[in-house]
């Protein structure tokens, strides 16, 4: 099984919290504790219903842990597996009382995760062939963005920077602020204090800002919502200058034009819908025992 970072099990555990209290208030399980003896013990398998990328097992493991320490959660794959409808993902055994508590929470986080890991498997397979690396963005749940980034990585994809905190990406309204001088704002953000061992990155729309950004020795250019032809030429260009400068298309990328935006040639794809559009993959939860 796959293992979060210690950040991403951190941010988990914050969320289980969260998501346990919600879902059993004060209280608890009402339902099981009126019909379910205490000392009933069982086991149960994670199974999903329709084929996909899992992701998610390790969160699982922490909501199955966090209900009781009775719980003993096994793993049958690792995240990062494609697996076909019908197959079992995990078990879990103990008390039948926690097995219910957690049922729910757990198969939040495996179908979310999942969810992502498998939209990004197929924007990977559809373009491969070509050097292009597929990347997620910052259009990710409050509170989830390390374990979608994760999600991310268990389908195939590379992870852009996480936050503000840990990258530079020059925008169109930062670049507003500055009279539109891309050669200052690259100069500026490479001299800020902390922000030497950090790439540069330029957001441009238009191939003549591609230029001031080529220029300006700007480490990575995103090409933000460039039809074929335009990402085509940028990278001619990069070309002819024999610049190191990574080229990342952007905008409004979907399954159906990623082959096509990864054939210009451009280095990296950063889609915004394989977290904030992923469909939960199908996941339940079937009584063995």
């Amino acid at each position: 099984m796959s293992q979060f970072s210690p950040d991403e099990a951190t941010a988990c555990r914050r969320l289980v919290d969260l998501a346990l209290a919600e879902d059993l208030g004060p209280i608890g399980d009402r339902t099981s504790r009126a019909l379910i003896p205490a000392d009933q013990m069982g086991t149960a398998a994670f199974v999903v219903r329709t084929e996909g990328v899992v992701a998610g097992l390790p969160a699982a493991r922490m909501v199955c842990e966090a209900v009781s320490a009775d719980l003993v959660f096994k793993p049958v794959i690792s995240d990062g597996t494609r697996i076909e409808k019908g197959g079992s993902l995990a078990t879990v055994s103990g008390p039948l009382r926690a097995i219910l508590a957690a049922e729910r929470t757990a198969l939040n986080f495996l179908q979310r995760l999942s969810g992502i890991a498998s939209l990004t498997r197929r924007y990977v397979a559809a373009t491969a062939g070509f050097p292009a690396a597929i990347l997620d963005t910052r259009k990710t749940t409050p509170g989830w963005r390390l374990l979608e980034k994760y999600a991310v990585r268990m389908g195939g994809g590379t992870n852009h920077r996480v936050g503000l905190f840990d990258g530079i990406l020059i925008k169109d309204n930062h670049l507003a602020g500055l009279d539109g001088d891309v050669q200052l704002a690259v100069t500026m953000a490479r001299s800020a204090e902390g922000n030497d061992w950090l790439p540069v990155e330029v957001e441009v729309d238009t191939l003549d800002q591609l230029e001031e950004a080529l220029a300006a020795r700007a480490d990575i250019v995103l090409l933000d919502n460039m039809t074929p032809d335009q990402l085509r030429a940028a990278v001619r260009r990069r070309d002819e200058l024999g610049a190191f400068t990574k080229l990342e298309a952007s905008g409004g990328v979907t399954l159906n034009t990623v082959r096509e935006i990864a054939s210009t040639g451009v280095d990296r794809i950063s889609i915004g819908a394989i977290t904030h559009s992923a469909t939960a993959l199908d996941i339940g939860l079937d009584y063995v025992q």
